[in-house]
């Protein structure tokens, strides 16, 4: 049997800066491997602290108004803010459960680039 899902994040993503965050990650949670909430809280509060930096700790629509269209890199991989709807915009990747280093781990095999709230393009 295999096990096919889909998601934004996914360990086993290659990047420097994946392998930082979950390394980090395990460090102080144990052991634990990051989830889909770990890497949305790291990237909400890189989107907070880069727009508080950009308007100097403005608050309130300055601060709501640096966050639209930032772009960067996430331990989940590209990532931007919507400018007119401020939501993220993300790949998903398309992945099955294999067993690597004794361990289970999703393995992605196929990408969904760009992927935008489908509910609002209705």
């Amino acid at each position: 049997m295999v096990m096919v899902s889909k998601n934004h994040k996914h360990t086993a993503w290659v990047s420097p800066l994946n392998k930082k965050f979950v390394e980090a990650f395990s460090k102080a949670n144990a052991g634990l491997r990051p989830n889909f909430m770990a890497v949305g809280g790291y990237d909400g509060m890189r989107v907070i602290y880069e727009a508080a930096k950009a308007t100097k700790g403005m608050g309130g629509q300055a601060l709501l108004d640096a966050m639209k269209g930032q772009v960067f890199e996430s331990p989940r991989g590209p990532v931007f803010i919507d400018a007119q709807t401020r939501d993220v915009v993300h790949n998903i990747y398309i992945r099955k459960v294999e067993r690597v280093g004794g361990q289970l781990y999703n393995q992605e095999f196929e990408t969904i680039k760009d992927v935008k709230d489908p509910g609002k393009s209705r």
